[in-house]
């Protein structure tokens, strides 16, 4: 037992000395600044409010704030991503959504992010972001004060599938990282 414990370990420090290598040779001064940050996630648009998104996204990953994501930040981002527990991944999702910091959502907050999610990913729905806003806050809201708090969100999301779907953020940097390291060991 203990021989599979030191095993795993083994395969996550070489996995990490992986990612160490290609940071670095992505990141030379050992620093993902945020135009950087926007080039992995494939992120093209000029539009202001998606621009604001991500860097948003890139601002919840640089937890020291300063304005760069270092090598420890970023493995804490590759790990909520690729392997983060979903409780996480919802809390990150919040925080994300909560422009304001109040750590409550409104209506604009909830409208906003659904808006640019459907800009990013081009989204052929039968709901308009406004619908979509409706629904997520009579699912969620659950004392319907008209915000919602981040036991609702993670309730409320892990109630409902789709809702889960609408609430949880999806950047598809697993999607980004998986081609990438493909690339990496061929």
């Amino acid at each position: 037992m203990g021989q599979s414990q030191s095993s795993d370990e083994e395969v996550e420090l070489a996995q990490i000395q992986e990612l160490y290598t290609a940071f670095m040779q992505e990141c030379p001064s050992g620093a993902l600044h945020l135009h950087e940050f926007r080039k992995i996630f494939g992120i093209t648009s000029t539009s202001e409010e998606e621009c604001l998104y991500v860097e948003r996204i890139f601002r919840s990953f640089d937890k020291n704030r300063d304005n760069v994501i270092d090598f420890m930040e970023f493995v804490a981002a590759v790990h909520l991503v690729l392997r983060g527990k979903l409780e996480d991944k919802l809390k990150w999702s919040f925080k994300v959504y909560d422009r304001d910091d109040n750590g409550k959502l409104d209506r604009s907050e909830v409208k906003h992010i659904i808006k640019i999610i459907y800009k990013l990913k081009q989204t052929d729905s039968d709901m308009s972001p406004n619908e979509v806003c409706d629904r997520i806050f009579e699912l969620v809201d659950s004392n319907k004060d008209g915000q919602i708090s981040l036991a609702e969100f993670m309730e409320g999301a892990k109630r409902d599938e789709w809702l889960m779907q609408q609430l949880k953020l999806d950047v598809n940097a697993s999607g980004w990282f998986n081609e990438h390291w493909k690339k990496k060991k061929s």
